[in-house]
């Protein structure tokens, strides 16, 4: 993203309704940068649906079809297959969408674009919840994490499951390129944006993106979570690529998660056995990308 840029050359305008400090709206403006004039864009419903499109006002200097939580992916498919009908090879079309349509509601139609190889890119804008509809849980949300649905009590603290690997899951349908990218590393995200959209087939792109109001802190800070995600190991920069998994960035002097996880209101719950419960499982996580990316 050219950070020179003003807000009258940015493919994402300013005026939005999104928060102060939201993480999945400064992912729109470095995808949309990255991405240039010639894309067609395809937005599931979501939080960045409602947040750009609040009538009678749109925030995209791009071609926008709004469509359902379910169907984004298989619908960017028949806007592809049309613009290769008519004998246009050029026109990039882009999904964008959110955790919820990502992981949960449209997944089938996602992995079925994918066995399909069609020439689509799929970005997930990750804010590990529901953001739009209630803040509830959803299969980004990471363990130990309080939602609307995933409670605190006695007994249950908070989310007990782990999110769910997406990244791997759409390399194993051996689809061209697959990677995982964050809204704190710029330059890595606009990369693999630009690496992603030479490749013909389908490609896809989940980028952190932190949520201010969803998490619970202050969104001055926004971008000191998102890098403390990676820097901590909860979130990792890596690309799956001609059958090959790559690291893009090995955080050896590692931070503690507890550092990242005291940011957020909801992880405040958590008591020092399960922090070190999440440590352990940030490490062992660790150890299996590195292993995955042929990493000694």
């Amino acid at each position: 993203m050219d950070t020179m840029k003003s807000t009258n050359t940015h493919y994402y305008a300013p005026g939005h309704s999104g928060c102060p400090g939201c993480g999945p709206s400064n992912c729109m403006i470095q995808i949309t940068d990255s991405i240039g004039k010639d894309a067609i864009i395809v937005n599931a419903t979501g939080c960045i649906e409602i947040n750009s499109t609040l009538y009678p006002n749109s925030a995209w200097r791009l071609p926008y079809i709004h469509v359902l939580f379910e169907n984004s992916a298989s619908v960017a498919a028949g806007v592809s297959a049309a613009l290769k009908a008519k004998g246009n090879d050029h026109t990039k079309v882009v999904v964008i969408a959110g955790d919820g349509s990502t992981y949960d509601i449209g997944f089938g139609a996602v992995s079925g674009m994918f066995e399909r190889n069609d020439d689509v890119l799929y970005i997930c804008y990750d804010n590990e919840l529901y953001a739009n509809t209630g803040v509830q849980r959803s299969g980004a949300t990471p363990y130990g994490a309080a939602t609307t649905t995933s409670f605190v009590g006695k007994e249950i603290r908070g989310k007990q499951t782990q999110r769910k690997p997406i990244v791997e899951i759409a390399a194993m349908h051996r689809i061209p390129y697959a990677a995982s990218a964050s809204i704190a590393f710029p330059q890595d995200l606009k990369m693999k944006i630009e690496k992603a959209l030479k490749h013909e087939g389908s490609k896809f792109i989940t980028i952190n993106s932190p949520c201010c109001l969803g998490a619970g802190f202050d969104g001055s800070i926004t971008i000191k979570v998102a890098r403390l995600a990676v820097q901590s190991r909860l979130w990792f920069l890596f690309e799956y690529e001609n059958d090959e998994f790559k690291l893009n960035f090995n955080p050896e002097q590692k931070i503690p998660v507890k550092d990242y996880l005291q940011l957020q209101k909801r992880f405040s719950h958590l008591n020092e056995k399960e922090i070190s419960l999440i440590q352990k499982n940030a490490d062992s996580n660790y150890d299996r990308i590195k292993k995955l990316c042929g990493i000694k």
